[in-house]
């Protein structure tokens, strides 16, 4: 016997963010959300909170132990930007029953119903910046910290009630070529010279902060803007982001190209690979914790390849030989470096595709979106 329920008490959200660090107890390809910014989805002050209406279930046995989890989200800004009525339901976690799976759904469907959504889709957060898209390959691969790890039977509970497919991501590995490609820097420095452009690298984050970080925000904007799911981003959104930044950035892992003017046409930004240290302490920060994390931050063995891209107007103009280059170099100077990983890449964003080419490249994971008429 299992009873759904809308969580609306401390209780209740702690059992709502507990629930995947038990049921994924042991297994060493899942990487929580960190605590400290898990629970910020519960705060009146959330900074999604102005552009998205949410709600929070859970489905328990009959010891009130949860069995399933989901949060549904009406992101307002993304539905007037795509011209959709739409409800994105993330956080979808469950034992494998089809009868737990489907108390989720049915309550997500019967809350947006009210409120005049007309197609249901998923998974998706508050914005593209949050983990997305269910995994359905790459079961035996370490997720990057940015995204989200499943059972493989999730796909069969989601598609059992009706989902279909909607997009697909694709992420790889990328490695140097055995043999480089001494084309690369010699084109790289051409069509940077054409345009009066150069690749620089911030001396310290705190000059990253305090003279590119909201150029870099208006370019994830731009170059981001016609992908699936994307909303505008705002000043509230960028703040975190930025914490974060403080928190694990390095300027040697930030490739910028600018103009004359200090003005950002292109970028490409890494992160040390953390996964096996949040795993390992379950998103719970501790000295051991931060220990660990100080330890990988400075010499990292991989690094995730977070954000990349160039301005629209000088797509298909050569430059991002410039960032080709940037990331060519990490594994020139960086001998500890052993591969780059990416995160999610549309199946059809050809741009991002031709740009990692140039790598020895290594398929690991597809994620995918579905959809569903309600």
């Amino acid at each position: 016997m299992y009873t759904i329920r809308e969580v609306l008490n401390k209780k209740d959200q702690k059992k709502f963010m507990n629930f995947p660090i038990n049921l994924y107890e042991g297994n060493p390809y899942y990487v929580p959300v960190l605590f400290i910014d898990e629970k910020q989805i519960f705060s009146k002050n959330y900074v999604y909170n102005s552009t998205c209406d949410c709600v929070f279930f859970i489905v328990v046995d009959e010891n009130d132990e949860v069995v399933g989890r989901i949060e549904g989200i009406i992101q307002k800004a993304a539905n007037v930007k795509w011209e959709q009525k739409r409800v994105r339901f993330t956080r979808f976690d469950a034992i494998d029953n089809q009868e737990v799976a489907n108390m989720l759904f049915d309550a997500v469907t019967l809350w947006a119903k009210t409120k005049g959504i007309e197609e249901f889709v998923g998974p998706l957060g508050y914005s593209d910046l949050e983990r997305e898209g269910l995994l359905i390959e790459g079961f035996d691969k370490l997720q990057t910290y940015e995204e989200q790890y499943n059972f493989d039977y999730y796909q069969k509970l989601i598609e059992n009630y009706g989902f279909t497919k909607d997009v697909d991501w694709l992420e790889y590995k990328l490695r140097a070529p055995e043999v480089p490609d001494e084309r690369i820097h010699r084109l790289s420095s051409i069509m940077l010279d054409r345009f009066g452009l150069k690749v620089i690298h911030p001396k310290s984050i705190k000059e990253f902060l305090d003279k590119y970080v909201y150029q870099f925000f208006e370019m994830i904007d731009i170059t981001y803007n016609k992908l699936y799911g994307t909303v505008p981003i705002t000043k509230e959104m960028m703040d975190p982001l930025i914490d974060s930044f403080k928190l694990i950035a390095r300027p040697d892992d930030i490739g910028l190209i600018i103009d004359k003017n200090d003005k950002v046409f292109a970028f490409a930004i890494m992160f040390p690979n953390i996964s096996k240290i949040v795993n390992k302490y379950k998103g719970k920060i501790t000295l051991g914790f931060l220990i660990e994390f100080l330890k990988t931050k400075k010499n990292p063995e991989y690094l995730d390849l977070g954000l990349i891209g160039v301005h629209p107007e000088f797509e298909k103009k050569g430059i991002s030989m410039g960032l080709i280059d940037t990331l060519m170099n990490i594994f020139k100077e960086k001998k500890n470096i052993k591969w780059l990983e990416t995160n999610l890449m549309l199946e059809e964003n050809k741009n991002i595709l031709n740009t990692i080419a140039y790598f020895d490249k290594e398929f690991t994971k597809r994620r995918r979106c579905f959809i569903k008429k309600i």
